[in-house]
């Protein structure tokens, strides 16, 4: 078998034990290898910080093989016909492109993701954030993922976007079942949800573009439709695409990360002591939470090019799992990573991930990771569990089904 084969025993992301905590499963993975062979997904996993970061910039590996190769000469089964409304959806966003489709559409996106757009929106972040944890606070507690978590993400996105308030209670339930076909081995039933929310979705999208083409506003929906009247073109499928990308990957790490977070600082109550002590730390404490339970547990790259890893061989057709949450608790970069310390200076965690798909969307994130905290923190001083969360069943995107709390 080839290497490392043996050494994925721990690894078993349909387990609940593992999916509730896979981190020591990692170290044994770091300590046997720098690349395993997982054979349950035609996967080699490859643990390791200096491994996973340089992977990510490498261009012999690909988000997707489509502009060089046919599934035929690429030794690869194309995917089954009733699936197809999800890869069309899925496979004209910039995240599952190369260039230079990627650089075309990257390019007219970042024109919303500024530094200047971005800092012009925290205020209305943190009124946002401010509203919703009052709502919290006057009912003495509820559910933080559904009262705070999900609402404030989705709500910066969506107007970003311009869809309207009255439509947005839909998005997340689509956003959801599309996700989940980013899980290993995906049911049917878990393809069947995706399909069907990705029809609805698009069909929605492509009757909002065509009202904002009869009546423009300011929003990147309609900057997009201007751009390509303008000749910077996106075809309307490379539009409801992104328009999806971006409302999936603008708020699914943002609510995953803030529950995830919570859920962490709960269970060190010395660390949310300090940081209820002293604010400065909430920089800091955004990026340490995010390092320590990765919301996105898993990245995938196919291999366009034959490479090299630790004298191992891996073939051009093959598919690597880079593993963030390993990546994120290496002690080769990070100093006793299994301990919580929100004022870790030196933190070049990868859960934005790196090279040309690294997450155009970060600093709008970490602004609502900040401004939800401080409003917890602030208005919500007195917060505590109210019982045991319980985590989701996935294992790519961690999450957890609740976070119930009081005051």
């Amino acid at each position: 078998m080839t290497a490392g084969s043996d050494s994925v025993l721990a690894f078993d992301p349909w387990d609940p034990g593992f999916v509730d905590d896979p981190y020591p499963a990692y170290a044994e993975l770091r300590a046997l290898g720098r690349v395993h062979y997982f054979e349950p997904t035609d996967q080699w996993l490859v643990p390791h910080h200096a491994d996973v970061s340089a992977l990510l910039r490498d261009r012999r590996l690909g988000r997707t093989y489509q502009h060089r190769f046919t599934h035929e000469d690429f030794g690869r089964t194309a995917p089954p016909a009733e699936h197809e409304p999800f890869h069309t959806l899925n496979d004209h966003g910039m995240l599952d492109l190369e260039p230079p489709d990627h650089t075309r559409i990257r390019r007219l996106v970042s024109k919303a993701f500024t530094p200047r757009t971005v800092e012009q929106l925290k205020p209305y972040v943190r009124r946002l954030a401010g509203e919703l944890v009052d709502g919290l606070v006057a009912a003495g507690g509820g559910d933080l993922l559904t009262d705070v978590a999900e609402p404030l993400p989705v709500a910066v996105i969506a107007e970003m976007l311009g869809i309207p308030e009255s439509d947005r209670a839909q998005l997340r339930p689509w956003s959801a079942d599309i996700c989940g076909m980013y899980e290993l081995n995906p049911s049917q039933e878990t393809a069947r949800k995706a399909v069907r929310a990705s029809v609805e979705f698009s069909e929605y999208l492509r009757e909002l573009i065509a009202a904002r083409r009869e009546e423009p506003g300011e929003d990147l929906i309609s900057g997009l439709i201007a751009a390509y009247d303008e000749g910077d073109r996106l075809t309307e499928q490379e539009m409801i695409s992104t328009c999806v990308l971006l409302l999936n990957a603008g708020h699914e790490a943002t609510v995953n990360a803030t529950v995830n977070g919570w859920s962490a600082l709960f269970r060190h109550p010395e660390q949310l002591a300090a940081l209820r002590a002293d604010r400065s730390l909430v920089p800091t404490a955004v990026e340490e939470l995010m390092r320590y339970d990765t919301p996105l547990q898993l990245f995938e790259r196919w291999v366009l090019d034959e490479i090299e890893i630790d004298g191992t061989t891996v073939p051009r057709g093959a598919e690597i799992a880079m593993l963030f949450g390993s990546a994120n608790h290496d002690p080769a970069v990070f100093a006793d990573p299994g301990r919580l310390d929100l004022s870790r200076e030196d933190n070049p965690h990868i859960s934005f991930s790196a090279g040309i798909h690294y997450c155009i969307g970060a600093p709008l994130a970490r602004i609502e990771l900040g401004a939800s905290m401080a409003a917890l923190l602030d208005r919500a001083p007195t917060l505590r569990l109210a019982e045991e969360p319980k985590r989701k069943p996935n294992f790519v995107i961690r999450g957890l089904e609740g976070l119930p709390v009081v005051l």
